[in-house]
């Protein structure tokens, strides 16, 4: 490979990720349903003609879906290579979450593109369609033991022959949705992404030429490589473990087992998840190109200054066992995809938090608690609401975990209320933190949240699919749990709770009556009694944490105005320290 000048090489670099950018950026303003126009659940990149390997991806994309697309990518090269039709203007779609990763919700969008007259890379597109079909509106079907209970499933097909729209293929999609125009509107956001990314493309390689494009990207892949073998080197060798556990996969309430195994040898790592739970009933299980994924996803939270390309998997070695329920196939549940990589994720940051502490952080909230009401206006048509709902962040080295934020799989926004109110007919009366919801430590964890609403139209049905029900978000180095999830719902005859603690469906609301969902917050960093007393009086001002909690938690003396008093605090930590 030739030299290439630094200047060069972190010019093209930008070039190519602004690529990306902006395909997101075109998907973002052009798709119909809130899940990808507002909350950005979707992703754009580049991947490698050959393997399917990522090459770039938009920084506004989802980060769970840089390790996942290139098995979508993948799928589809192995698709051409046995059809053998592969041609320019071509345009792949298909959501199989077994070969292309996640749920059957994404749908991948996958394009050659041809310089010259050869293949020179893939672009490809995956946004969170709002209706796939399936027993549930919304697709997060707790009670589902077949992926044919989630929606419709699609092998890689082609879209586009040579540029001209298989109308068959849309026909099929829309016949197969609750909600026809919603699907189309995102599909075709999803096609004039690609478009912009061939077009962007092209300008680029007109100005540089392919053969120093080429020769940058795969500059740039090797070097994220050496980055991630020399971070990995910094971590001293041995073996570091820890296990955590689902509430249940919705159909038997038992807990499920995530366990991880971290060899450490030099600049290598393995990642065995051997002692995990075999597949089990409900949807709760995941493909292996989604535990890959969401492996990355931890990694890249640990080492902040690895790129997001193919290069950072290079060191890394996994043991998945077939069966297990990280490694399934069809036609096994996999709708609740999200609920199972956020554990992996937080096993992950609390094996890394023994081999690398200045590094980790605590637990986040780990769930996305995906919330469908469903019914039909008076006038007949039918509305579908899904939306996703935030929680705190785990505290860090640096600080105190975030408040109401999103999942660490997602660089995606929370529908914000007046978005999810002005499209369905609900009325939010309550959208507030939720005090003491944060592990304790020398850095708090980030709040949870509440979210109360109440149904203006005459019915619906209501389906929950979360997690932290049972097992909360754990502290690290001496750090406090937070709190769990609890979902309230109000009948005829008073208030109630799942009976799957963080899973229910079928459940009828009639006009006026409400919903609570209140969410975990993160867990605490360090020890309880090493934080600063001006840090507790904050939060007290803030009302982050209640005087009660304040005085139980971190032994602190709180007076009638809500003052820590630091000299009686002082007395009663000598007074009552063992």
């Amino acid at each position: 490979m030739p030299d290439i000048d630094p200047v060069t090489l972190a010019v093209l670099k930008g070039r190519l990720e602004q690529i990306a950018d902006e395909m997101d950026a075109t998907l973002f303003r052009s798709a119909f349903n809130p899940i990808i126009a507002e909350a950005h659940d979707a992703s754009h990149g580049l991947y490698h003609r050959d393997t399917g390997a990522t090459l770039v991806q938009g920084k506004s994309g989802l980060p769970i879906f840089v390790g996942v697309m290139a098995f979508a990518v993948r799928a589809v090269i192995n698709k051409a290579a046995k059809d053998g039709d592969m041609e320019d203007g071509d345009v792949y779609i298909f959501n199989d979450p077994y070969e292309g990763g996640t749920h059957l919700s994404d749908f991948k969008l996958v394009r050659p593109y041809y310089r010259d007259g050869e293949l020179f890379c893939y672009l490809a597109s995956v946004g969170h369609w709002h209706d796939v079909g399936g027993n549930v509106p919304g697709n997060y079907n707790p009670s589902a033991t077949e992926s044919f209970q989630e929606g419709m499933h699609i092998p890689p097909v082609k879209l586009f022959r040579k540029g001209v729209l298989n109308q068959d293929i849309v026909d099929i999609l829309q016949t197969n949705s609750r909600l026809p125009g919603s699907l189309y509107g995102d599909l075709n956001g999803q096609v004039n992404a690609l478009d912009l990314g061939a077009s962007r493309l092209g300008q680029l390689l007109d100005e540089y030429g392919a053969k120093l494009v080429e020769d940058c990207v795969e500059e740039l892949t090797v070097r994220a490589e050496k980055l991630m073998r020399s971070n990995i080197e910094s971590i001293p060798d041995g073996q570091y473990s820890f296990e955590d556990f689902l509430d249940n996969d919705g159909i038997v309430d038992e807990p499920l087992k995530i366990a991880l195994d971290v060899t450490i040898r030099g600049d290598e790592m393995t990642l065995d998840f051997s002692r995990t739970s075999p597949a089990c009933a409900g949807p709760v299980n995941i493909s292996e190109s989604t535990t890959v994924a969401s492996c990355y996803v931890a990694l890249k939270h640990v080492f902040t200054d690895v790129p997001a390309n193919a290069g950072v998997l290079g060191p890394i070695k996994f043991i998945i066992p077939d069966g297990s329920l990280l490694k399934v196939k069809a036609p096994k549940p996999v709708g609740g995809y999200t609920e199972t990589i956020l554990r992996v994720i937080d096993v992950m940051f609390s094996v890394m938090a023994q081999a690398a502490p200045e590094r980790t952080n605590a637990h986040a909230y780990g769930t996305i608690n995906a919330l469908s009401l469903a019914g039909h206006r008076q006038d007949g048509r039918r509305w579908v609401m899904f939306s996703f709902f935030g929680g705190g962040h785990g505290g860090n080295p640096k600080g105190d975990g975030l408040n109401h934020g999103n999942a660490p799989i997602s660089t995606a926004t929370i529908p914000p209320v007046e978005i999810l109110e002005a499209a369905y007919p609900v009325m939010f009366t309550k959208w507030a933190l939720r005090q003491d919801s944060g592990g304790a430590g020398k850095h708090r964890g980030g709040l949870g949240a509440q979210y109360e609403l109440e149904l203006l139209e005459k019915n619906a049905d209501v389906f929950l699919f979360g997690e932290r029900g049972k097992y909360c978000p754990q502290g690290v180095f001496g750090g406090g749990e937070a709190l769990p999830t609890v979902f309230t719902y109000e009948q005829d005859d008073g208030e109630h709770h799942p009976a799957m603690v963080s899973k229910m469906v079928n459940m009828k609301l009639k006009q006026g009556q409400k919903i609570l969902l209140e969410t975990p917050g993160g867990g605490g960093y360090g020890r309880i009694e090493e934080r600063k007393l001006d840090s507790i009086q904050r939060d007290l001002d803030l009302g982050y944490i209640s005087p009660a909690a304040a005085e139980k938690t971190y032994r602190v003396v709180v007076d009638s105005n809500g003052r820590v008093d630091p000299d009686k605090t002082r007395t009663f930590r000598q007074e009552t320290a063992q």
